[in-house]
């Protein structure tokens, strides 16, 4: 049997690997560290979680976790694991990150399939392959892509935010709750400023220093993920509004609404490190210290990690990729992850779900396949292969994607029912039409209801 190539050890990359493993294929997983680093990565796990602990909302109402519920069905290696080490988080799916990791790669090692092969892959490899290399693929990867596709490649530069440890944060002026009350108390921290406090914070972030970079003023960041500085920048209320918005975190110590929170969120099982929600930055590191130690609560706040940059690659999905991920030159050569513009671990995983389901399909000489666009996960790629390539940006899961239901109603709450329960069938029929619930139980026969040319 043909061994099949995937190229990545992150979620993505696991995900694809464990599809076709479980579907009969011999795997080789290349995941080029600790042989070569990143400059966001810390070890040499597999499914390393770089930025954030939390895979957002489990709300089977939310975009986010319809995602998942469709993930679920196609036998999502992620959820298993994130499930074995979640922390609380109210309604998001947040996990303590290196027992996570540990889990998924427990998990990938232990299957008789899949031979992980430790170095870098500078060129394509021949033969049926999926490509995860994420957002930090390595120089020479990049190069061999750019050359295939004729230098369409994009970048983009991203941000980390810091984590804090539990012992220096003062109780005696943060607060547990979450926002509106949902989940338990403890499962955020909120700091809570007020309108002075805010205004000398804005303006101590607005004149602190930044690393340097190369036009920083001409990155396209992704909307959904920019600085914090940079959002400062914006406008005096962009803050009040977006991350330090305090709808529905009322102190209980004094039943007032404050002016402006920062929430900290749990970032393992036993509560002693908490990720600054919403602070991506590529502020010095002096003055991370210097600028945040200024939010109350957190002035003697110790910094486990920093906040920081690292290069980000996407490819120009619309323009070079056929509606499955593949160039056109190549139809065993499928993307996968955040190189195809999907923004988001989850989004990220689900389509090395996909990349995974598609390259076995084609090994059994059928024609790959998409869910409909009615579901979420069929919705995101229509995005990406009918996006305007010109002005192409990653994007991640949600309703905005989905068309409005046939039955319109004015009702807002009435049209997100049906348009969940329209993604829901939808999306079970098309998993029972394509013989995809139970991975490698049953043959993918060829020219089957719903194939993509």
């Amino acid at each position: 049997m043909t061994v099949a190539s995937v190229v990545g050890g992150g979620l993505a990359g696991c995900e694809a690997a464990w599809q076709l493993a479980e579907r009969g294929h011999d795997v080789h997983l290349f995941e080029m560290r600790p042989v070569q680093s990143t400059p966001a990565h810390r070890t040499d796990s597999l499914a390393e979680l770089v930025c954030t602990n939390s895979f957002k909302s489990v709300d089977p109402a939310n975009a986010h976790g319809l995602l998942k519920q469709e993930m679920r069905q196609l036998g999502s290696l992620l959820l298993e694991a994130a499930a074995e080490t979640r922390v609380p988080a109210g309604t998001a799916l947040a996990v303590d990150r290196v027992a996570f990791s540990q889990a998924i790669s427990e998990r990938v090692l232990a299957h008789p399939r899949i031979t992980l092969v430790r170095r870098e892959i500078p060129t394509l490899p021949d033969g049926p392959t999926v490509v995860a290399t994420g957002p930090l693929t390595s120089p020479a990867l990049v190069a061999d892509i750019e050359r295939l596709l004729g230098g369409t490649g994009l970048a983009f530069y991203d941000a980390i935010a810091p984590i804090i440890a539990a012992d220096s944060i003062d109780t005696n002026v943060v607060y547990g709750a979450s926002r509106w009350g949902k989940g338990d108390s403890t499962d955020y921290l909120n700091c809570p400023l007020d309108a002075s406090q805010y205004r000398a914070f804005l303006e101590a972030l607005r004149a602190a220093d930044v690393y340097p970079g190369h036009d920083w003023e001409n990155i396209p960041y992704f909307e959904g993920c920019l600085p914090i500085e940079v959002m400062a920048s914006r406008g005096d209320d962009t803050l009040r509004f977006g991350p330090m918005k305090p709808v529905g975190l009322r102190d209980p110590r004094t039943g007032r609404r404050p002016w402006a929170v920062v929430q900290l969120r749990r970032e393992d099982r036993a509560g002693q490190m908490w990720n600054l929600v919403g602070f991506q930055t590529r502020l010095r590191t002096g003055e991370q210290r210097r600028v945040f130690r200024m939010i109350p609560g957190l002035e003697q706040a110790e910094f486990l990690r920093m906040g920081g940059i690292h290069r980000n690659t996407y490819l120009n999905f619309p323009a070079e990729l056929n509606a499955y991920g593949a160039p056109h030159s190549r139809a065993d050569l499928i993307f996968a992850g955040q190189l195809t513009g999907v923004e988001g671990y989850t989004e990220s995983a689900a389509s090395g779900i996909l990349a995974g389901i598609n390259l076995d399909r084609i090994l059994r000489g059928a024609a790959p396949v998409l869910p409909p666009p009615t579901t979420m996960l069929g919705a995101l790629y229509r995005y990406l292969r009918e996006a305007p390539p010109g002005r192409f940006q990653p994007m991640n899961s949600n309703f905005g994607l989905l068309d409005a239901p046939d039955d319109y109603t004015r009702d807002k709450g009435e049209r997100r029912r049906r348009v969940l329960e329209r993604a829901h069938r939808d999306f079970t029929q098309w998993v029972a039409s394509q013989q995809l619930a139970r991975p490698g139980s049953t043959p993918v026969e060829p020219a089957m209801a719903g194939a993509i040319a």
